[in-house]
């Protein structure tokens, strides 16, 4: 088998073709069209047409069109980390950076590595993120929008307390009936972003409402757990991007980073919280944590006994998230199971 790594570019894709043994054979610059992929793979079959095996960083954002291409023609793909393609151009015998240096890095790595995640064809869960990184979005800016207006509602009149809430009908309201009192720029532009708010704070319900109905049906299991929302679940759900690329409970807790870290060289064994892995997945599951640890009678027990043994709060809550993990893994293991059979259902 040879190895044909890609580091991909927005406007270019760069493949070197390595051997068994990591030697460059060929290298090759192409587009980033669908016909400059058919191009690439007409010139991978003119060099080898043997079993391959196509290496590209983990970069979907610029790699997503290649990967779907050559899935579609039937060809083999793993995805690179983007830090263990530079370990490996970091130990090689050659110096500097360049874009077939780190292709021909990312073979290697996937020649070291027998165990890259897969590539698989975008599903259900890319729109499910798509629409939860959206309504971020636009939370983020409306966000930025309440602190505007509330300074500007300062500036008009330093005595008068607005509402708490900014964003209800409510507010709106009476802030549209307080603003008519005043005239000038500042009211001016008062009422132009409470307008923007106002639209802003609509499409963010109507995502919600749509979030919540996706999730309702694609991961009932995954609501089934105590503390865990329709946004939340909608997070898990497109943070993970398919559960079944995990080989084990274990992978998918190094993936989130509530698998702790080892960090001990003598006899004692001794552990620390990781701060690496998927951080939107790990503030996923301590939010969970957290909500559990107020109204869950099993997550209230299992923090008392382990603060009774001499953790501190903080290991025990990390103890909780690590047990969360794996049901939030069993319950996504489920809910794809779920979604498979009523697929075959509806096709017979």
């Amino acid at each position: 088998m040879v190895i044909i790594g890609i580091d991909a570019h927005k406007r270019s894709h760069t493949a070197v073709i390595a051997d068994a043994v990591g030697r460059q054979i060929a290298v090759k610059t192409i587009g980033t069209t669908s016909s400059d992929h058919l191009a690439l793979l007409a010139w991978a079959n003119k060099h080898d047409d043997q079993e391959r095996l196509w290496a590209i960083e983990d970069c979907r954002h610029l790699s997503r069109r290649l990967e779907r291409d050559l899935l579609a023609a039937g060809e083999q793909v793993v995805r690179v980390p983007p830090k263990l393609m530079s370990h490996v151009r970091d130990s090689a015998r050659t110096f500097g950076k360049s874009d077939p240096i780190d292709a021909l890095s990312i073979a290697r790595a996937a020649l070291r590595e027998p165990d890259l995640p897969v590539a698989r064809l975008d599903g259900i869960e890319r729109e499910i993120r798509l629409l939860v990184d959206h309504r971020e979005d636009l939370v983020a800016e409306r966000t930025r929008i309440i602190s505007r207006i509330r300074w500007h509602l300062h500036e008009l009149d330093p005595a008068w307390t607005a509402p708490a809430n900014l964003d209800r009908a409510s507010a709106f309201t009476r802030i549209k009936s307080h603003l008519d009192d005043f005239s000038g720029i500042v009211a001016d532009l008062a009422q132009r972003l409470l307008t923007h708010l106002r639209r802003l704070t609509e499409e963010i319900d109507e995502l919600t409402a749509e979030l919540s109905r996706r999730i309702t049906v694609i991961a009932p299991a995954l609501l089934a757990i105590v503390g865990c929302g329709p946004l939340t679940a909608a997070k898990i759900l497109g943070e993970t991007a398919g559960v079944t690329r995990f080989r084990s409970k274990d992978a998918y807790a190094r993936h989130n980073g509530t698998a702790p870290l080892p960090v001990w060289s003598s006899n004692k064994a001794r552990h620390r919280l990781s701060r690496t892995g998927n951080r939107q997945l790990n503030a996923a599951l301590h939010r969970i944590a957290l909500t559990q640890a107020r109204c869950h009678p099993g997550a209230r027990e299992l923090l008392a006994r382990r603060k009774a043994g001499g953790d501190g709060g903080m290991e025990a809550l990390r103890i909780l998230k690590r047990r969360l993990s794996d049901v939030v893994y069993r319950a996504l293991i489920n809910d794809q199971k779920t979604c498979a059979a009523r697929t075959l259902t509806l096709a017979a």
